[in-house]
């Protein structure tokens, strides 16, 4: 059994708020889990103390465990100071467009290069 710390969105339409709890990795989102940790209300300002209440002591308990947090759970922690953020994996979409955008510079200049070549032979051979 997988345990993962992660977000069930509770609220209603476009006034989330969501839940921080412990659940099997197999159940879904808002569906049946283990242990409500806390809550997050991402409507309020950053700097307001009530936009995230978490039960530290239950957490690092889950944690020593082995539950493993999702992405924004591990950054709340690393905010917070419990446990380190680990680097989420990035789908590539981004890498992909600055390849495309470096293979058209490149283009662009190896164009710029060769009508500069031909018109330094075609000057060469207008000399003789």
């Amino acid at each position: 059994m997988s345990v993962v710390i992660r977000l069930a969105r509770a609220g209603t339409k476009k006034r989330p708020v969501y839940h921080v709890v412990v659940a099997d990795s197999r159940f879904p989102r808002d569906g049946r889990f283990i242990e409500r940790l806390g809550h997050f209300n991402p409507l309020l300002a950053k700097d307001n103390e009530a936009r995230l209440k978490l039960d530290m002591d239950k957490t690092k308990a889950w944690l020593a465990k082995g539950a493993q947090p999702s992405d924004r759970v591990s950054r709340f922690l690393d905010a917070a100071g419990v446990a380190k953020t680990r680097r989420a994996q990035q789908s590539g979409k981004g890498r992909a467009a600055q390849g495309r955008k470096a293979n058209a510079e490149a283009a662009a200049t190896a164009a710029t290069a060769s009508a500069a070549a031909a018109k330094t032979a075609a000057a060469a051979a207008a000399k003789k």
